[in-house]
């Protein structure tokens, strides 16, 4: 365990001196406090599109973020040729993919955590008192960057950087259009159920993203909203956590026995 957390701890001190992360991160920052400005010009609706605007830029920023520290993973270490320095030392492979990952969630874990204390501080100034739907509305979103970072991570194992983004961001793309696309699928392909049965298993092979940010939507045929009493119970994130890091646990074991069969000699 202390060889992982060695690991992870200079991922996260190397994550930390990335320029390119801070401006990502700021750019962040910025967009949720322009919705302070974006409110005034509605009529007596500025807290409404604060939350709105600044849960849309936790969720987006957060991938991008995910997604970009995710994909040099690897790619980065073999660039700079350190793995190499790695493999004859008494590290298993799985605890290098193992530490880098948990190092992206530290990092990952500083950077939400900075953007929600920027949002609730724009949300205070108008008068918001916290409560706990955005405590929960939060969460949900940190799962899903846990997720997004773990597949980023399992395409990182065995290709490029640009391919790895491809990839993470066309699913993150699926994974959020999980209803939209079974609502097209039945109704696309009503006279072919085999077709139909296909995709949808298809999509259920996939990360369904949409159950970490349902405000706006249907869950168990009830409408959800942050603006509302009506949002997801502490049972529905329990249940939504427990998916997206199992999700994140199968990818990641997925993603080490495809590095412990790669050969970098």
């Amino acid at each position: 365990m202390n060889r992982i957390f060695a690991i992870a701890l200079n991922t996260f001190r190397e994550a930390m001196r990335d320029k390119l992360l801070y401006a990502i991160l700021i750019f962040a920052c910025l967009l949720i406090l322009s919705a302070w400005g974006i409110g005034q010009l509605s009529m007596h609706e500025e807290l409404r599109i604060t939350k709105d605007v600044g849960l849309g830029g936790i969720s987006v920023f957060g991938v991008i973020l995910a997604i970009f520290a995710g994909v040099n993973l690897v790619y980065k270490e073999i660039e700079r040729k350190t793995l190499y320095a790695f493999i004859p030392k008494p590290i298993h492979r799985w605890q290098f993919v193992l530490g880098k990952y948990l190092g992206l969630v530290l990092t990952l874990t500083a950077q939400v955590a900075l953007m929600s204390v920027v949002l609730w501080i724009t949300m205070a100034v108008q008068g918001w008192s916290p409560d706990g739907v955005m405590v929960r509305a939060v969460l949900l979103l940190y799962v899903q960057v846990l997720l997004v970072t773990a597949i980023a991570v399992f395409f990182s194992t065995f290709s490029t950087p640009y391919l790895s983004g491809l990839f993470t961001a066309g699913i993150f793309i699926i994974g959020r259009s999980t209803p939209d696309l079974r609502a097209l699928i039945l109704a696309r392909f009503k006279d072919s159920p085999s077709t139909a049965s296909a995709l949808n298993w298809a999509i259920q092979v996939l990360p369904d993203l949409h159950l970490f940010f349902v405000s706006g939507g249907l869950v168990n045929g009830v409408p959800a909203s942050i603006h509302a009493g009506s949002y997801v119970s502490w049972a529905y994130v329990a249940g939504a956590t427990g998916y997206g890091l199992g999700y994140s646990a199968c990818v990641l074991a997925l993603a080490i026995f495809l590095f412990s069969r790669r050969d970098f000699v």
